[in-house]
């Protein structure tokens, strides 16, 4: 079991940034896949970015491309997912997500977040 706790998230004006935090217990974290995922209102969740076990393939939505970086602190058991340049579309909730898997392709290694553990979410809300 694997219980993932975010946190950072909050309201800013267009432009700014925030970094989010995901802390992990339960498992070695660093054998764990892991990720982001939004939901806005009305919508569906939707995949946001995510590192495999090694860190070797980091993933993003094009939606966030060159603007949202995903990193991870072993030694802290901690994932971050740095946003910049944030914009009234990335208002939304943000998931963590984590898998005990050690797939590298995109498709089933989101597949296999979607099916792994999941944090409670943390607002984020994006002012024009």
């Amino acid at each position: 079991q694997v219980q993932l706790v975010e946190s950072g998230g909050g309201l800013v004006q267009a432009g700014d940034s925030l970094r989010l935090s995901c802390a992990a217990s339960g498992r070695t974290f660093s054998r764990l896949a892991m990720g982001w995922f939004r939901q806005a209102p009305g919508k569906e969740r939707e995949f946001v970015g995510a590192m495999n076990w090694s860190g070797s393939n980091t993933y993003y939505a094009d939606a966030v491309k060159g603007r949202f970086t995903i990193s991870r602190d072993n030694a802290k058991n901690t994932m971050f997912l740095q946003m910049n340049s944030l914009k009234p579309e990335d208002t939304a909730v943000y998931y963590c997500a984590a898998a005990n898997t050690v797939v590298v392709t995109i498709r089933y290694l989101i597949e296999a977040l979607r099916s792994g553990y999941w944090g409670q979410g943390t607002q984020v809300t994006v002012s024009s």
